[in-house]
């Protein structure tokens, strides 16, 4: 029975889907003014994971991500550039399918964007204002927060502790048109030079909050089963989606809230983010790196725990993923004389296995321990791989359920008939050597293919080979 923490009561719940086998499910994208760091990656790669195991689990997932490409940042990026909003938003979302493709990340259901959203957007803020939820000043509209009477329970935040540090942290200018210090905008009187659209209080863009509840809403329903993203969006973004759908429909806007954990960095364990200049980005990342590292550190967490980036770390992730890929490799090169049949003892250690495994994801997609169930599976398969005779249907199995487990992480794995004739050439060549005692020339071989980063095994069912 699979069980979610919820952030809004706090206790993890018997997960429950409002429609059998489908899951609507709406996570917080990017503000797409630059390359996405591992930080922002972390919420990418957490709840693909999560997507990924509910269709493991028999689930159509039905998944939508934003891209806010109207903002101050953008708006600032643009000046700085000479050039224009969205032609900044373009750059950016093509950097990031990019990114996230080398993560292997499956697309969205659906990535509305704001910019293609304004009518809706305005529609959405009449309906408040109308219902005095919402109010305009100066060709602003704010949202009259202390109105929704359940402000500040998600993020768990006292509403008058709010007050106080709204007032000292809003600009004085910004705080003479609110009535009330925690009132947040949902619409921007534009300043001059900025990208704006017409709305009935004048020229101007949508805040950013808004642009979340209308697009859930527009493409998943009045009630989300999940609504996903960084710890740092409880509050106020995810307090004020809330506030503003609830406003609006006077329906629950999700049952489940989903947030995941930093990404730390450096000595003191600092959250990695743009302000505190303290990242790396996705795309730097996977141009020196095996980006399927990366995926592997982050995707096998507990998404709800943070994750320290630093080089062990990632060569911990290095190695474990080596011992993943040794082990498939293993399990393919014995096809090659594998005779008919079963072994039912060995088929049914492995069922136990994906059992657990269904069992540790069961309960709040606890990564860590479903990869251990992996590990145990690739154990079983070597064990399995050293013996002098194995059956097809069985290494069929074990194939199968390991593909299966680690699709759910986002891992892909190579088989011997992906790799190059020239190096299987090479290979039956120094068997040659060997059986004619040139050892020199096998010698010469095996250095030749190591210079390539080719590893040669032997063993009694012959020569297996694997990438460094």
């Amino acid at each position: 029975m699979l069980r979610v923490f919820n952030t809004l009561t706090r206790e993890k719940e018997v997960f429950k889907s409002q429609k059998p086998n489908l899951v609507n499910m709406y996570v917080c994208g990017p503000t797409v003014y630059n390359y996405i760091h591992i930080g922002n990656a972390r919420s990418i790669v957490a709840f693909d994971t999560i997507r990924r195991y509910f269709e493991y689990r028999g689930y159509q997932v039905n998944y939508v991500s934003n891209f806010t490409d109207v903002d101050d940042k953008l708006i600032n990026e643009a000046r700085r550039e000479q050039t224009t909003v969205p032609e900044i938003a373009a750059r950016y979302i093509d950097a990031f399918k990019a990114d996230v493709a080398q993560l292997n990340v499956e697309p969205a259901t659906v990535n509305p964007k704001a910019s293609d959203n304004i009518p809706e957007i305005i529609a959405f803020i009449q309906n408040l204002i109308d219902k005095g939820y919402a109010y305009e000043a100066a060709g602003n509209v704010y949202y009259r927060a202390r109105k929704f009477k359940n402000y500040g329970q998600l993020s768990d935040q006292n509403i008058d502790e709010l007050e106080q540090g709204a007032s000292q942290h809003v600009e004085t200018e910004e705080l003479s048109l609110k009535e009330d210090p925690i009132d947040f905008a949902m619409w921007k009187a534009a300043k001059p030079d900025e990208i704006f659209w017409e709305a009935p209080w004048g020229k101007g863009r949508p805040g950013w909050h808004i642009e979340c509840s209308v697009m859930s809403i527009k493409y998943l329903g009045q009630t989300l089963d999940i609504h996903g993203g960084g710890q740092d969006l409880e509050f106020p973004h995810h307090e004020n989606e809330i506030a503003q759908s609830e406003a609006e429909t006077g329906q629950k806007f999700a049952n489940y809230w989903l947030h995941n954990g930093f990404v730390t960095i450096g000595s003191e364990d600092e959250k990695m983010s743009k302000s505190l200049g303290n990242f790396v980005t996705v795309h730097d990342f996977v141009a020196q790196s095996d980006p399927q590292i990366l995926r592997f550190l982050m995707a096998t967490t507990q998404y709800r725990r943070p994750i320290r980036y630093c080089q062990e770390s990632l060569d911990d992730a290095q190695a474990n993923l080596n011992k993943l890929s040794h082990g498939f490799i293993n399990l393919d090169y014995r096809f090659k004389d594998a005779v008919e049949g079963h072994d039912t003892a060995v088929e049914t250690d492995a069922e136990a296995i994906q059992t657990a495994f269904i069992a540790a994801m069961d309960d709040d997609f606890n990564a860590q321990n479903g990869i251990m169930q992996v590990y145990e599976l690739v154990k079983l398969m070597n064990q399995y791989t050293n013996q002098a005779e194995v059956k097809q249907e069985t290494l069929t199995l074990l194939k199968q359920l390991f593909l299966e487990m680690t699709n759910v992480f986002g891992l892909k794995f190579a088989t011997d008939s992906l790799l190059d004739d020239e190096i299987e050439a090479m290979i039956q060549a120094r068997n040659d050597a060997r059986k004619n005692k040139d050892f020199a020339k096998s010698d010469a071989i095996r250095d030749e293919l190591k210079t390539q980063g080719i590893i040669l095994e032997d063993t009694p069912q012959g020569t297996r080979w694997h990438r460094e």
